[in-house]
Parts: structure tokens; sequence; C-alpha cells
């Protein structure tokens, strides 16, 4: 039984040999062979039938691919049900996710070339979006061309050719999350971190994304965690009190910004970026998308400005990210002794915050992160009180030098 599913499998990836495979007798069949079945509970099995179960899975596949008949409609009907069912007690029985992926796929290729069907029993309505999210999450990075892989429709959301009805409907689910605000580390972090690791590999995806929740700035007087845009929900949760939240918001803002530091810096403001470019060494702004582990996956497009943005980018506050109403100068009218007697008092008041430790005084180190200030300050206090001993005792064996000797040294 195996060689033959193995060699249907080979054969229905020719368009000639695909009229046997794509009757109704012949898809109940490798249905039935599949383990997809409403009738019979399903037992455990071992890997030598789950591995068979692919391979008749990727059969009916081939054969929906390659021939996109609309034929055979009440053997897809069932044949929609019975998937709709083992994905359900799959997901539930924890089993290996390699069969799941290949039901998945051909229930999108049902819904995708019946559109009866999809009225019938769409997608989302009848099999919980979080379930795909994490059944997807857990494929890798390279099995996510399942995303992409539906054919564009009429009413499709679509970017270059390429059909977004996924990524829109994962899109729209996300803002649902946001909106609820509640257990966003179980039910929002899995599908942030499914949206950022397919912007990574998915350059259409990676721009469809950012039109929706990036695009061109025009109004910056507000900050970005003010907006009520995707945008602005996002960039609120870039400081939220969880670590999961806070990473999986701020890496997929900085993936749709190509991991462009001034980009990302750009469209968040300093501070609520600052979390990010610190864990990753980029605080001192010297590496930009082009030093990432994933460069090679980054186009070399530019960023458009709005006229809006041209005419204010100068007047904007890159800590808060928006446009600041003038400040007086809190200088203005002192003398320079003044300035210089304010100046110590400031730096003796954070001495003793420091000291009774209250606050921990940081600075930016030469590879981009944060340490404590009083440390580099000690560290350069030392080497130049090095230089200095090395100086004077350079003078003192100068000056223990005989004249003549000591003139053809200085020389």
């Amino acid at each position: 039984l195996r060689a033959c599913l193995h060699t249907l499998r080979i054969l229905s990836r020719d368009r000639r040999a695909l009229g046997p495979m794509v009757t109704d007798s012949s898809l109940l069949t490798l249905t039935h062979l599949g383990g997809i079945n409403l009738l019979q509970p399903r037992q455990q099995q071992d890997k030598t039938q789950i591995q068979d179960q692919c391979d008749r899975t990727q059969t009916q596949i081939h054969g929906k691919e390659a021939s996109g008949s609309h034929e055979a409609a009440d053997s897809d009907q069932r044949l929609l049900q019975g998937l709709w069912e083992s994905l359900k007690q799959g997901i539930w029985s924890g089993a290996p996710p390699t069969g799941q992926f290949y039901k998945l796929r051909l229930l999108f290729l049902l819904t995708a070339l019946r559109p009866e069907l999809r009225l019938q029993l769409t997608f989302i309505k009848y099999f919980p979006l979080r379930h795909t999210v994490n059944i997807l999450s857990a494929l890798p990075l390279t099995c996510l061309d399942v995303m992409l892989a539906v054919p564009v429709g009429q009413a499709s959301h679509q970017y270059e050719g390429v059909n977004m009805d996924c990524v829109h409907a994962l899109l729209l689910f996300m803002d649902r999350r946001l909106n609820r605000g509640q257990k966003l580390k179980e039910k929002l972090t899995p599908v942030l971190s499914l949206l950022t690791e397919s912007s990574r590999v998915h350059r259409e995806t990676r721009h469809y994304l950012r039109q929706k929740i990036l695009p061109p700035l025009k109004d910056v007087a507000v900050r970005p965690e003010q907006d009520s845009t995707l945008r602005g929900q996002l960039v609120r949760l870039m400081t939220h009190v969880d670590t999961d939240v806070k990473d999986c918001a701020a890496e997929l803002l900085f993936v749709l910004c190509k991991e462009n530091v001034s980009r990302f810096v750009k469209y968040t403001g300093y501070g609520n970026a600052a979390g990010l470019l610190a864990a990753r060494g980029l605080l001192n702004g010297r590496r930009n998308s082009g030093d990432g582990q994933f460069a090679s996956h980054y186009s070399s497009d530019s960023d458009s400005d709005t006229e809006e943005y041209r005419q204010v980018r100068s007047k904007i506050n890159l800590v808060t990210g928006r446009v600041e109403a003038e400040q007086p100068n809190p200088m203005e009218g002192m003398t320079e002794e003044e300035k210089e007697e304010e100046a110590c008092r400031l730096i003796c008041m954070i001495n003793r915050l420091s000291q009774d430790q209250i606050i921990q005084p940081m600075g930016v180190t030469r590879d981009g992160r944060l340490a404590p200030l009083w440390g580099q300050m000690r560290s350069c206090t030392e080497e130049k009180e090095e230089e200095e001993d090395e100086y004077e005792e350079e003078e003192q064996g100068l000056s223990s030098m005989p004249q003549g000797l000591k003139d053809k040294t200085m020389k």
C-alpha cells in the first residue's frame, strides 16, 4: 500500500495523469485512506501511518492544485467536513504537526477553488483562527509559503499579484485581540510572532502589513503611543509590563522597518524604541538593516515621506516622536557663573540619589548597550591616571639622564 501511495503522489504531479484521481470515488478513497473519516474515531497512530497519511493528502493537494477542477461537488463537501473534524481532533490530541500542515493546505485549496464552499464553511468561521495561528507558528519558516499559496480571486486582498487573504485575516485577528486587551501574552503574542516571521521571509507580506500598520506619516502632532491606529496600539505595547508582549510588539514593528534604526525611531519615538535597541546593542545607531541576520531578505526600497512630514521634520522631537511646543530656555538670563553653579547642584543631587540607590545613572557603551555611568567614568579615570603616571615616569627618566643623552632623546 505504501508503494502505491508513493507512486500516486509522484503521478499526481503530472496533469495528464490526474483524470482518474479527481473523480468522486478516487477522492473519497484517498480521504478514507488518509484517516479523514467522520464515522469512525481515529486510533493511536505510529510514525509509519502518519507518513502514509501525508502521502495521501499530498496526492489530493497535487490534484487540486494542478487541475483546478470545480467538479466532484459532493466529494469536496464531504472532504471539507472530514478535514474540519480531523484538524479539530488533531489539535486537541497533540498529534504531530506534519499531517496537520498538509490538511491545512488542502483546506486552503478547497475554499479557494470552490466559492460555494467558502460560503458554506469559511475557514475563519468554522476553524478557530487561534488554532490556525498555533499550527502555523509551530511550522518551519519555509512552510509559511502556504499562507500565500491561494490563487488570487476577484474579491481577494492582494499585493503585487500575491493573495493576501490569509495575512489580512491574521491582521484582523490581531486587531481584535488588541482591542480586547485581555490575556495579551496567551492570545496576542502568537499572532505577533507569526506575522513577524512571515514578514521576515516574505517581501509581499512585509509590504502589505507595512501599508496597514506603518503608512507614511502625516500627523505628527501626537505621540506615537497616543495614536488610535494599529501603529499606536503596538507602540503602546512596547512599554508593557510583560516582557514577552513588549518584545513581540517591538520586534514586529522593527521588522516592518526592515530592522533600520532610524526608520524604527521615526515611527515609534526614541523613548519607546530604547528597550529593543538596548537589547540589540543599537543605542548608538551605528548599525542598520544591512548588518542584521536577515539582511538578505530586505529589499533596497526607500522610505517615502509625505509633504506634511517633510514640512515639520526638523521640528520633531526624536525622543517623543512628535512636534513639541517651543519651551522657554531655563538658562535664559543666567550668567556663566550661575550656570556653572546650577550644573554642580544637579551633579550633587544625582550623586546623592545614586549613593542612596534610588537611581542608577546609565550610559551607552561603545558596543551600543547600557552600562552604569559611574563604572564608565571610573574606567576612564583609571585610564587617564595610568597615562599620567606613565608620563610622569618618562619625565623623571629624562630628568635623571645626562644632558647630552637627554638632548639626543628629545631629538
